[in-house]
């Protein structure tokens, strides 16, 4: 069967704070600010192959999101280019504060290798290099 659908446009994220949710996927990982909304407000950031739509918390929630016990995103995967970018991520992540789940390693014995880390509002981001 043919698929009638050809890939993710964009993922939407509601987030605490807004600039600082930005900035961690425009001054860390270095995506571009595509546009801004105001009135709602969003900004969107991609980093040429996928946009995220950062959307800014109206109220504060009254339990904050588990995995493990919530239905709703259990993380957002991005690929790496190569694995030393894995690496350099891991390391901008680790002076910046930014809470690692665990640090780059091996999945399922390897060749592909990932990371798992937090970004500022606590959604869990993981960074996969899929291997040679």
């Amino acid at each position: 069967m043919n698929a009638l659908t050809q890939g993710a446009h964009h993922v939407g994220l509601t987030v605490a704070d807004l600039e600082q949710s930005a900035a961690f996927f425009t001054e860390l990982l270095g995506w571009n600010e595509m546009a801004r909304n105001e009135n709602y407000p969003a900004i969107f950031v991609s980093d040429g192959s996928v946009m995220i739509t950062l959307w800014a918390l109206k109220e504060e929630p009254s339990v904050a999101f588990d995995r493990r016990s919530n239905i709703g995103l259990h993380h957002l995967a991005i690929r790496v280019a190569d694995d030393s970018a894995l690496d350099v991520i891991h390391q901008k992540l680790v002076a910046n504060d930014i809470q690692v789940e665990f640090a780059p390693e091996p999945l399922n014995g390897g060749p592909v290798r990932h990371m798992m880390c937090y970004d500022p509002s606590g959604i869990r981001i993981e960074f996969i290099w899929p291997g040679a």
